[in-house]
């Protein structure tokens, strides 16, 4: 076996990549980051907290991912994947330790407000800086070792595990939060530092990628503008999707507070379920990314378009699942797309780039879909369809 270092070959012993090392890491940091998010509501409440306060922490930690992504991306190129992502998952692993130790002393002290209120915005946003290292450096790192024709069933196994860790942080969460809200942090915490030592032990230590040139990507890269387009749109619909859900069963469905909250729960619940059913599936298909981003973008839509008409939990659940099974096609399929589109000394920036498209829709999605939702309560999901559609019949450059 052979790789290019500075458009050299040369000899490597480096055991056969392998997929399960980022698998696991996106599972547990994912799980963390859903965890936190679960427990937001009660922590506000035990600290005096109000919802916006804790709404503007997580916007905040999404606008440093959308500032910081392409930054390590790029960074990755020049100086490697393995120090890049060891970096920026050691600052993730500590920031998050430290918020759970601020959080858990705030809890018990009493602290004041305002100052309780600063310290989480600060503390996720430099969790929100180091992480967005992560997903730029895995999606480079599958771009470097997997052919372009398996890049979208490769990356359909890391999103089967981010979807994993989007069901189980919540669980977990509602297992454990009835009888501690800090030790679930403190869990959460433990497990991206596993998955440190994983990576530094099994990360191949020489890089299998072209140098860079000196030509730096640019944001507005023709050849990435239709994968930027579907990654914002995609990740915008989920965010939407999840913050009105609650919203919609109170208003729409007229359901008690404790039953909306089950509801919602369960709505999410199947979205993540049918995302790794979906990414699953996606593996076993020989087809190639925009065919899948065609097609998991009508079947999201066409979920999405059922849930304006849903007046049961029962039909609630059933869009939320079809939306769920078409956006388990589109995420991995994008990074595999955006990957295929540049060159290889290019994989990193261009990873950066997706990666910092989808945290924009994070920020952006719950504001425009709490907005929307004031006026008419199926109106961010006709939105969000209409998006899909425009997004996925988007002419780009071959």
């Amino acid at each position: 076996m052979s790789n290019l270092v500075n458009n050299k070959t040369v000899p490597t012993t480096d055991a056969p990549f392998s997929l399960k090392p980022l698998m696991f890491e996106t599972f547990v940091c994912t799980m963390a980051l859903m965890a936190f998010a679960a427990l937001a509501a009660p922590i506000a409440r035990v600290i005096g907290l109000e919802a916006w306060q804790l709404g503007t922490a997580m916007t905040m930690a999404g606008v440093a991912w959308v500032v910081m992504a392409q930054f390590w991306g790029k960074l990755s190129d020049r100086n490697g994947r393995r120090p890049v992502m060891l970096f920026g998952l050691a600052g993730f692993v500590i920031s998050y330790a430290l918020l759970a130790l601020f959080i858990d002393f705030a809890m018990q002290t009493a602290m004041v407000q305002g100052l309780a209120f600063v310290g989480i915005v600060i503390g996720r946003s430099i969790a929100g800086v180091f992480y967005a290292a992560v997903p730029a450096t895995s999606a480079a790192l599958v771009a470097d070792h997997i052919s372009p024709k398996q890049r979208a069933a490769a990356m359909a196994g890391i999103g089967a595990s981010s979807a994993a860790g989007m069901v189980i942080g919540p669980s977990f969460v509602g297992l454990i939060g009835p009888y501690s809200l800090s030790i679930p942090l403190y869990i959460t915490a433990v497990l991206p530092a596993i998955a440190l030592i994983v990576i530094w032990r099994v990360l191949p230590r020489r890089e299998h990628h072209v140098k860079p040139d000196g030509n730096s990507l640019k944001l507005n890269d023709i050849r990435l503008r239709w994968p930027v387009i579907v990654a914002f749109v995609a990740t915008f619909s989920v965010a939407v999707a999840q913050i009105t859900v609650g919203f919609f069963a109170l208003d729409r469905l007229l359901l008690e507070p404790a039953s909306t909250a089950r509801t919602a729960g369960v709505a999410l619940a199947i979205v993540g379920v049918t995302l790794i059913v979906a990414q699953v599936v996606l593996q076993k298909l020989d087809w190639q990314p925009r065919r899948l981003i065609k097609c998991g973008g009508i079947i999201a839509a066409a979920g999405f378009s059922c849930t304006i008409f849903a007046s049961t939990p029962l039909v609630l659940w059933f869009s939320y699942g079809v939306a769920g099974f078409g956006m388990g096609w589109v995420f991995p399929s994008v990074s595999a797309l955006a990957a295929n589109s540049v060159e290889d000394h290019e994989q990193g920036a261009a990873a950066g780039t997706i990666s910092a498209a989808q945290g924009l829709g994070i920020v952006v999605g719950p504001i425009v879909g709490t907005g929307v939702y004031s006026i008419d309560n199926g109106l961010p999901y006709g939105l969000i369809a209409v998006m899909l559609m425009l997004a996925i019949g988007w002419r780009s450059q071959k």
